[in-house]
């Protein structure tokens, strides 16, 4: 009979500082020394993390009232546009958005940062009077303490996989995957492999929507699945997905965030993005749990994609795991190409480490899923219909 578990008796083990508690990375050593059912007896918990630029990301604030109030229709914080289309004092600034001021790169990322780091940040709104809403224009600054809400709400985050990009071209790109050098001169990439939350859930057997998360340095939850998810999809024997599939749309509370784990980047020529910390408990109920979170690099397969060919259906070049990934170079038609990830595993293994403190000492309990994630959806192309 196999070892099962449940999400009640893991809490109490929790609750009692009883629980055994490992990351994605110290699991798969003891996988291989005792065996999938003697670890599946001892483990309670395998906690994930991710370090790395998720551009579908933003916050949705609300200002509070002025005297005389004000219906804003057009935001700028720090120079960059936010979306006031929601109600009066309420906006969303998306991470990706750029300041309308010359100069230096600077986002809607560097806001968010700026605020998480305690600063101060310029408001200018406009506004069409009306009878409710009197005035027509406000300015100063604010803080996180001085407006009501402040919510980390990311669309599209913590891809299942991704893949990984080139350039066969004759000049160097500049793209959200890095620098691309001519003539296939290096390769980028940009996932934790062997540490990434749902490459450790790849059937989305523990992560659906209300799973609490380490997000951003703060408690927060899966909100529903992310924009483009994609989980029908060529999977290895292990279920794993060979480049991008599933996604997560997360939300949390800003004003607890760290720093440490929100940090704006400019991608030179291309824009400002957000780099996150994400980290996903996920319980081991039985045996096939740990199977799936012993997975290692060299089991994760992905894509590499030409980023030189200007098309939606970019060539696939080759097929390459992360063990070789992260080894510094590949081997592609007989030739040796650097590589260089875009995310951080210093950071994932950080996260994933502080995620398994906070469990350990009892302040992180688990939640199944209200909703699973879906298991069949496919992404559409941009398809324009006929007018009328």
């Amino acid at each position: 009979m196999g070892v099962k578990k449940t999400y009640e008796e893991i809490n109490e083990r929790i609750k009692k500082g009883e629980a055994v508690v490992v990351t994605a990375e110290e699991i798969i050593p003891m996988v291989e020394e005792q065996g999938v059912k003697e670890v599946a007896r001892k483990v309670d918990v395998v906690t994930t993390g991710t370090f790395g630029p998720m551009c579908s990301s933003g916050a949705f604030f609300n200002f509070g009232h002025s005297d005389p109030p004000i219906k804003m229709a057009k935001i700028w914080l720090n120079d960059v546009p936010a979306y006031g289309g929601i109600a009066a004092v309420d906006a969303y600034l998306g991470a990706t958005e750029l300041s309308e001021r010359n100069g230096e790169p600077y986002g809607g990322a560097h806001v968010i940062e700026d605020l998480v780091r305690g600063k101060k940040v310029h408001l200018k709104a406009y506004g069409k009077r009306t009878d409710c809403y009197p005035n027509k224009e406000v300015e100063g600054y604010i803080d996180l303490e001085s407006i009501n809400e402040a919510i980390l709400f990311n669309p599209r985050n913590a891809y299942q996989n991704y893949a990984a990009a080139t350039n066969s071209t004759d000049r160097t790109l500049y793209t959200y995957m890095g620098v691309l050098l001519p003539k296939f001169g290096n390769v980028t990439y940009s996932t934790s492999g062997q540490l990434s939350p749902l490459l450790n859930d790849p059937e989305y057997r523990t992560i659906g929507v209300g799973t609490p998360i380490f997000f951003g340095g703060a408690r927060g939850y899966v909100a529903w699945y992310g924009t483009q998810h994609k989980s029908r999809v060529e999977r290895n024997e292990l279920g794993v997905p060979v480049g991008a599939a599933g996604t997560l749309s997360l939300i949390g509370n800003l004003k607890e965030m760290d720093p440490e784990y929100l940090r704006a980047a400019v991608f030179h020529r291309y824009g400002v993005s957000l780099f996150v910390g994400v980290g996903i408990p996920i319980p081991i109920l039985d045996e096939e749990m740990v199977r799936f979170t012993s997975v290692r690099d060299r089991d994760i397969y992905t894509v590499l994609l030409d980023y030189g060919v200007p098309s939606r259906n970019r060539p696939v070049i080759a097929k390459v795991n992360y063990e070789e990934l992260k080894s510094g170079e590949i081997r592609v038609n007989g030739r040796r190409i650097p590589t260089a990830p875009l995310s951080s595993m210093y950071k994932a293994r950080e996260i994933a480490q502080k995620l398994k403190e906070w469990i350990q000492r009892g302040e992180f309990l688990l939640t199944p899923p209200v909703e699973p994630l879906p298991k069949d959806k496919t992404v559409n192309p941009l398809t324009f219909r006929e007018e009328g």
